[in-house]
Protein backbone atom coordinates (compact mmCIF):
# COMPACT_ATOMS: atom_id res chain seq x y z
CA UNK A 1 0.00 0.00 0.00
CA UNK A 2 1.27 3.38 -1.03
CA UNK A 3 0.14 6.94 -0.63
CA UNK A 4 1.76 10.51 -1.31
CA UNK A 5 1.96 10.69 2.43
CA UNK A 6 3.00 7.08 4.07
CA UNK A 7 3.84 3.68 2.86
CA UNK A 8 4.26 0.39 4.61
CA UNK A 9 7.25 -1.47 5.00
CA UNK A 10 6.57 -4.89 6.69
CA UNK A 11 3.04 -3.44 7.64
CA UNK A 12 4.70 -0.79 9.32
CA UNK A 13 3.37 2.94 8.77
CA UNK A 14 6.32 4.74 7.80
CA UNK A 15 5.51 8.44 6.77
CA UNK A 16 6.97 10.98 4.42
CA UNK A 17 10.02 13.34 5.52
CA UNK A 18 10.83 16.46 3.57
CA UNK A 19 13.79 18.42 5.19
CA UNK A 20 13.79 21.54 5.38
CA UNK A 21 16.56 23.20 3.16
CA UNK A 22 19.04 26.11 3.18
CA UNK A 23 21.04 27.99 0.36
CA UNK A 24 24.95 27.00 0.62
CA UNK A 25 24.88 30.46 2.47
CA UNK A 26 22.50 30.26 4.42
CA UNK A 27 23.70 26.81 5.67
CA UNK A 28 27.27 28.38 7.01
CA UNK A 29 25.74 31.17 8.66
CA UNK A 30 23.72 29.17 10.71
CA UNK A 31 25.63 26.49 11.59
CA UNK A 32 28.23 29.33 12.79
CA UNK A 33 25.61 31.15 14.76
CA UNK A 34 24.92 27.99 16.61
CA UNK A 35 28.69 27.09 17.65
CA UNK A 36 29.17 30.35 18.23
CA UNK A 37 26.15 29.71 20.87
CA UNK A 38 27.23 26.97 22.28
CA UNK A 39 30.81 27.90 22.49
CA UNK A 40 30.00 29.93 24.96
CA UNK A 41 28.20 27.10 27.06
CA UNK A 42 30.31 26.69 30.15
CA UNK A 43 30.32 24.30 33.33
CA UNK A 44 28.98 26.55 36.02
CA UNK A 45 29.15 26.05 39.92
CA UNK A 46 27.81 28.77 41.25
CA UNK A 47 23.70 28.71 41.08
CA UNK A 48 21.28 31.75 41.93
CA UNK A 49 17.81 30.46 43.43
CA UNK A 50 15.99 32.04 41.55
CA UNK A 51 12.57 30.53 39.99
CA UNK A 52 11.84 28.70 36.71
CA UNK A 53 8.50 28.43 35.16
CA UNK A 54 7.91 25.22 35.05
CA UNK A 55 6.85 25.24 31.36
CA UNK A 56 10.72 25.83 30.70
CA UNK A 57 11.84 22.75 31.98
CA UNK A 58 9.23 20.62 30.50
CA UNK A 59 9.67 22.27 27.01
CA UNK A 60 13.93 21.31 28.05
CA UNK A 61 12.65 17.67 28.40
CA UNK A 62 10.28 17.67 25.38
CA UNK A 63 13.40 18.68 23.62
CA UNK A 64 15.78 15.78 24.95
CA UNK A 65 13.31 13.49 24.34
CA UNK A 66 13.71 14.37 20.23
CA UNK A 67 17.04 12.44 20.64
CA UNK A 68 17.63 9.21 18.28
CA UNK A 69 17.77 5.78 20.06
CA UNK A 70 18.21 1.95 19.74
CA UNK A 71 15.19 0.99 18.17
CA UNK A 72 13.15 3.80 19.09
CA UNK A 73 13.09 2.35 22.72
CA UNK A 74 13.25 5.96 24.09
CA UNK A 75 15.55 4.40 27.06
CA UNK A 76 15.35 7.21 29.64
CA UNK A 77 13.45 9.06 32.36
CA UNK A 78 13.69 12.27 33.37
CA UNK A 79 13.17 13.15 37.50
CA UNK A 80 12.62 16.61 38.09
CA UNK A 81 13.59 18.01 41.54
CA UNK A 82 12.16 20.85 43.11
CA UNK A 83 11.59 20.11 46.64
CA UNK A 84 13.94 21.59 49.10
CA UNK A 85 13.44 18.71 51.53
CA UNK A 86 14.61 16.11 48.36
CA UNK A 87 17.45 18.81 46.81
CA UNK A 88 18.75 18.63 50.82
CA UNK A 89 18.53 14.43 50.98
CA UNK A 90 20.28 14.73 47.32
CA UNK A 91 22.87 16.64 48.67
CA UNK A 92 24.16 14.63 51.57
CA UNK A 93 24.03 11.68 49.96
CA UNK A 94 26.23 13.14 46.64
CA UNK A 95 28.92 14.73 49.29
CA UNK A 96 29.07 11.59 50.85
CA UNK A 97 30.04 9.72 47.88
CA UNK A 98 32.11 12.02 46.64
CA UNK A 99 34.17 12.84 50.28
CA UNK A 100 35.24 8.46 49.43
CA UNK A 101 36.37 9.55 45.81
CA UNK A 102 38.81 12.35 46.56
CA UNK A 103 40.07 11.00 49.70
CA UNK A 104 40.09 7.22 48.89
CA UNK A 105 39.09 6.45 44.91
CA UNK A 106 40.74 8.46 42.86
CA UNK A 107 44.51 8.39 42.00
CA UNK A 108 46.87 11.24 42.04
CA UNK A 109 47.10 11.84 38.58
CA UNK A 110 43.25 12.40 38.58
CA UNK A 111 43.23 14.20 41.48
CA UNK A 112 45.99 16.43 39.88
CA UNK A 113 43.89 16.75 36.56
CA UNK A 114 40.71 17.94 38.28
CA UNK A 115 42.92 20.98 40.01
CA UNK A 116 42.66 23.69 37.73
CA UNK A 117 38.86 22.93 37.75
CA UNK A 118 38.90 24.11 41.55
CA UNK A 119 36.44 21.56 42.37
CA UNK A 120 35.93 19.51 45.74
CA UNK A 121 33.38 17.31 47.50
CA UNK A 122 31.25 19.83 48.51
CA UNK A 123 28.61 20.52 46.16
CA UNK A 124 26.10 23.64 47.40
CA UNK A 125 24.30 23.84 44.41
CA UNK A 126 22.23 20.90 44.57
CA UNK A 127 19.98 22.70 47.09
CA UNK A 128 20.73 26.23 45.42
CA UNK A 129 19.39 25.43 42.29
CA UNK A 130 15.81 25.99 41.62
CA UNK A 131 15.70 22.59 39.98
CA UNK A 132 17.91 19.36 39.63
CA UNK A 133 17.17 17.02 36.78
CA UNK A 134 18.32 13.31 37.08
CA UNK A 135 18.80 11.00 34.05
CA UNK A 136 17.58 8.00 34.16
CA UNK A 137 18.60 5.22 32.09
CA UNK A 138 16.19 2.17 31.21
CA UNK A 139 18.52 -0.87 30.61
CA UNK A 140 14.67 -2.61 30.00
CA UNK A 141 11.49 -2.40 30.21
CA UNK A 142 8.83 -4.41 32.37
CA UNK A 143 5.47 -4.96 30.80
CA UNK A 144 1.88 -5.34 33.08
CA UNK A 145 2.65 -9.15 33.50
CA UNK A 146 6.01 -8.49 34.69
CA UNK A 147 8.07 -9.79 32.31
CA UNK A 148 11.45 -7.99 31.29
CA UNK A 149 12.25 -6.57 27.34
CA UNK A 150 15.68 -5.42 26.00
CA UNK A 151 16.25 -2.16 25.33
CA UNK A 152 19.39 -1.64 23.05
CA UNK A 153 22.23 0.39 22.95
CA UNK A 154 21.31 2.48 26.39
CA UNK A 155 24.00 4.54 27.10
CA UNK A 156 24.63 5.71 23.73
CA UNK A 157 20.54 6.29 23.21
CA UNK A 158 20.68 8.09 26.94
CA UNK A 159 24.42 10.39 26.45
CA UNK A 160 22.69 11.65 22.59
CA UNK A 161 19.76 12.78 24.66
CA UNK A 162 21.69 14.46 27.47
CA UNK A 163 23.89 15.93 24.70
CA UNK A 164 20.41 17.56 23.24
CA UNK A 165 19.37 18.40 26.81
CA UNK A 166 22.21 20.32 28.03
CA UNK A 167 22.24 22.35 24.59
CA UNK A 168 18.36 23.43 25.36
CA UNK A 169 19.31 24.51 28.56
CA UNK A 170 21.75 26.70 27.20
CA UNK A 171 19.49 27.78 24.84
CA UNK A 172 17.27 28.86 26.85
CA UNK A 173 19.34 31.22 28.55
CA UNK A 174 19.83 29.30 31.53
CA UNK A 175 22.94 27.32 33.02
CA UNK A 176 24.16 23.88 34.27
CA UNK A 177 26.70 21.25 35.38
CA UNK A 178 26.92 17.62 34.48
CA UNK A 179 27.12 15.93 38.18
CA UNK A 180 27.89 12.09 38.67
CA UNK A 181 28.55 11.35 42.00
CA UNK A 182 29.94 7.91 41.94
CA UNK A 183 28.49 5.74 42.71
CA UNK A 184 25.10 6.84 42.11
CA UNK A 185 22.58 4.07 43.32
CA UNK A 186 21.47 6.50 46.11
CA UNK A 187 19.28 8.72 43.56
CA UNK A 188 17.44 5.75 42.87
CA UNK A 189 16.80 5.18 46.48
CA UNK A 190 16.07 8.47 47.29
CA UNK A 191 13.62 9.21 44.33
CA UNK A 192 12.00 5.33 45.14
CA UNK A 193 12.50 4.63 41.19
CA UNK A 194 11.71 1.00 39.65
CA UNK A 195 14.32 -2.29 39.45
CA UNK A 196 14.74 -1.39 35.18
CA UNK A 197 16.03 2.23 36.28
CA UNK A 198 19.49 3.12 37.06
CA UNK A 199 21.11 6.65 37.89
CA UNK A 200 22.91 8.10 34.78
CA UNK A 201 23.48 11.73 35.38
CA UNK A 202 22.53 14.74 37.35
CA UNK A 203 22.20 18.17 36.22
CA UNK A 204 21.62 21.15 38.08
CA UNK A 205 19.76 23.96 36.50
CA UNK A 206 19.29 27.39 36.54
CA UNK A 207 20.08 30.81 36.54
CA UNK A 208 24.08 31.59 37.38
CA UNK A 209 24.82 33.35 40.71
CA UNK A 210 25.69 37.16 40.65
CA UNK A 211 29.27 36.56 41.04
CA UNK A 212 29.71 33.31 39.09
CA UNK A 213 33.60 32.32 38.36
CA UNK A 214 34.32 29.46 35.58
CA UNK A 215 38.13 27.83 34.52
CA UNK A 216 39.83 29.79 32.38
CA UNK A 217 40.31 26.89 29.92
CA UNK A 218 39.94 26.51 26.30
CA UNK A 219 38.65 23.94 23.78
CA UNK A 220 40.46 21.81 21.24
CA UNK A 221 41.50 23.49 17.98
CA UNK A 222 39.63 21.93 14.88
CA UNK A 223 42.94 20.94 13.19
CA UNK A 224 43.11 18.42 17.19
CA UNK A 225 39.53 17.14 16.00
CA UNK A 226 39.04 17.10 12.95
CA UNK A 227 40.22 14.51 10.27
CA UNK A 228 39.05 15.06 6.40
CA UNK A 229 39.17 11.86 4.56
Amino acid sequence: MQTEDFILIDGFKHIRHIQEHFSEEEMIEKSELLYEMLNKRRSVRDFSDKDIPIEVIENLIKTASTAPSGANKQPWTFCIVKSAEIKKKIRIAAEEEEQKSYSERMSKEWLEDLKHLGTTANKPFLEVAPYLIIVFKRPYEIDSKGNKHQNYYVNESVGLACGLLISAIHNAGLVTLTHTPSPMRFLEKILERPNNERAYLLLPVGYEAEKAYVPDIKRKSLEDIFKLY
